[in-house]
């Protein structure tokens, strides 16, 4: 059955201070005679100077949601088949080679997951970090030296000059997070999107980077995307979140309305997986049953239904529709959780 579209922002709601919007965006990736709708009427808006987080486990489509704003969708096997994505008032999706080309690195950095394998292992420290700049003419790599020193210092690399000489293989995993970081910010980009930026990290540092993260942004009065699975980073980070489940936005709202009155099953499954202070000592972490949905093979209706203790007959038979609960706040669900968990 092919699925509808989810609700859409009105044109009259966009607010002026909006600096990316996606809208019923769909990315499929086709192999073997299957399709499978990784990404599935997605919609959704950054704010300048805002960070949005997107959440969700594995597989839920946060990561080609980021692919799919910057183009880097392999094809074949994928293709953005519906939808669109404006950056300021420009169709990304219409921007031809070039235009793309400048966009990225340029207006929109992207952090990638994996800070190990994220770097050329042959390639200087100084030699990757200068690579954007100059591929944006910001200038040559002789005259960008000093410009590669003050970036490792922002990110708060000690002995930034000796850093520019060495290879990925000689940094620990925090540095060269920070590596990529400083490569993101390299030419000053409006819009960053940092997808599992402390993956692999231990938790000390990872508290290092994500402070570091939101400072930079704050200085730089750019807008954030932070992509996480990790919803006590969120709570400390975002403005506003998106929960993801099998490719699509099942909720959306400010940090504080859905930490405050989440009304979607799956973000209270999330929510009740994070271990918490104020829990009983000795307490059990509640975990979400089950497995997340094959995408080649969603359930009929809501693809959340099999895990979800409150699932009743229509979950079973319609998809939910994204709908409004308040304000910003908006839910694709048919229960009303605040009936069966009265406290939320």
């Amino acid at each position: 059955m092919l699925a509808e579209p989810l609700a859409q922002i009105p044109e009259s709601e966009v607010r002026p201070d909006t600096l990316l919007r996606v809208n019923n965006l769909r990315t499929c990736f086709r192999q073997d005679g299957k399709t499978v709708t990784a990404v599935d009427g997605v919609s959704f808006d950054v704010r300048k100077g805002e960070t949005l987080a997107i959440v969700g486990e594995s597989g839920s489509g946060k990561s080609v949601t980021a692919m799919s704003i910057l183009r880097l969708i392999p094809s074949p096997p994928g293709e953005i088949t519906d939808g669109e994505i404006l950056f300021d008032g420009r169709d990304v999706l219409a921007m031809n080679d070039e235009e793309i080309r400048q966009l990225r690195g340029g207006d929109i950095a992207m952090i990638f997951q994996e800070p190990m394998t994220s770097m050329n292992p042959v390639l200087t420290v100084g030699r990757q970090l200068s690579e954007p700049m100059v591929t944006h003419g910001k200038g040559d790599r002789k005259s960008l030296k000093a410009r590669c020193v003050e970036l490792l210092r922002q990110v708060r690399i000690p002995d930034p000059e000796s850093r520019l000489q060495a290879y990925p293989h000689q940094l620990s995993g925090g540095m060269r997070q920070r590596v990529m970081i400083a490569m993101g910010l390299a030419c000053d980009p409006r819009l960053i999107i940092a997808d599992e930026p402390t993956t692999a990290l231990d938790v000390t540092v990872q508290a290092q980077i994500l402070e570091l993260l939101k400072d930079l942004t704050r200085r730089n009065n750019a807008s954030m995307i932070l992509i996480t699975h990790d919803l006590g980073v969120v709570a400390r980070y975002a403005e506003r979140i998106n929960v993801m489940y099998a490719g699509r936005v099942v909720e959306q709202g400010t940090a504080r309305e859905i930490f405050k009155s989440p009304r979607h099953p799956y973000t209270l499954g999330l929510m009740a997986s994070i271990p918490r202070l104020d829990q009983p000592k000795g307490g059990r972490l509640i975990p979400i049953t089950g497995q997340p949905p094959d995408l080649a093979n969603l359930p009929k209706g809501c693809p959340f239904h099999p895990r979800c203790p409150y699932a009743k007959d229509q979950c079973r038979q319609d998809r939910p529709p994204l709908t409004q609960v308040s304000g910003d706040h908006w839910k694709a669900c048919w229960v009303d959780v605040t009936e069966v968990q009265p406290h939320v």
